[in-house]
């Protein structure tokens, strides 16, 4: 009797055809109620610039055909040292205790050794406790935490002279834009039947404009 239980893990390095699943799995996993950090950090970009650059530290997982997970990572040389660096690693919730995870690691970090690299690098969102007990597992350790600092720019006491300010210069550009081109009258004709003129000269001038 077949179960995905016995279904092997499959790692393999990403291909373009695994951009767009890839990112959209990772919007799944980072979302901004529970990892903020990583939430802000990922967007379609990470992936498409990585797979340019590092493609072979580009991996993804695969249990039967189906994208279990992915690992994005890069070297970094520094004068004589030379660092292996995890940017992203993600599981699909339906393969959670499937080992993706550490197939993956294993598999990124065996290339960096044949590539030079003699340290590691891994960082997360601090909140997310389950990652960070993977990577200690791993081997990981030396915690360090960064702090991020915010600011709501809409409780700023520039926020609402600017957004004023924007809607004005938008209102008079639109104002400039509508208002028809008009012929200059001389100020001082006083004769009504040359004014007429002068105004129905005006009015052929802007019905040609129109």
């Amino acid at each position: 009797m077949h179960s995905q239980e016995f279904d092997a893990v499959y790692v393999r390095e990403l291909e373009i055809d695994d951009i767009a699943p890839v990112y959209h799995l990772g919007e799944e996993l980072f979302t901004s109620d529970l990892y903020p950090y990583l939430y802000r950090c990922w967007d379609e970009w990470e992936v498409i610039g990585l797979y340019n650059t590092d493609p072979e530290y580009c991996l993804v997982a695969e249990i039967a055909g189906q994208l279990a997970g992915f690992i994005l990572g890069t070297i970094i040389t520094k004068a004589s040292w030379t660092y292996g660096y995890i940017l992203w690693l993600g599981v699909s919730p339906k393969f959670q205790r499937r080992h993706v995870g550490d197939k993956l690691v294993d598999t990124v970090i065996a290339r960096m050794i044949e590539d030079g690299a003699r340290f590691m690098l891994v960082d997360t969102d601090p909140e997310n406790v389950a990652a960070v007990k993977f990577f200690s597992r791993k081997g990981f350790g030396n915690i360090r935490q960064h702090i991020f600092l915010s600011m709501n720019l809409s409780k700023h006491e520039n926020y609402g002279r600017l957004i004023d300010y924007e809607r004005q210069k938008a209102e008079r550009a639109g104002y400039k834009r509508s208002r028809p081109i008009r012929t200059r009258k001389a100020e001082a004709i006083v004769n009504e039947v040359a004014l007429n003129g002068l105004i129905s000269e005006s009015q052929h001038q802007e019905d040609s404009v129109i």
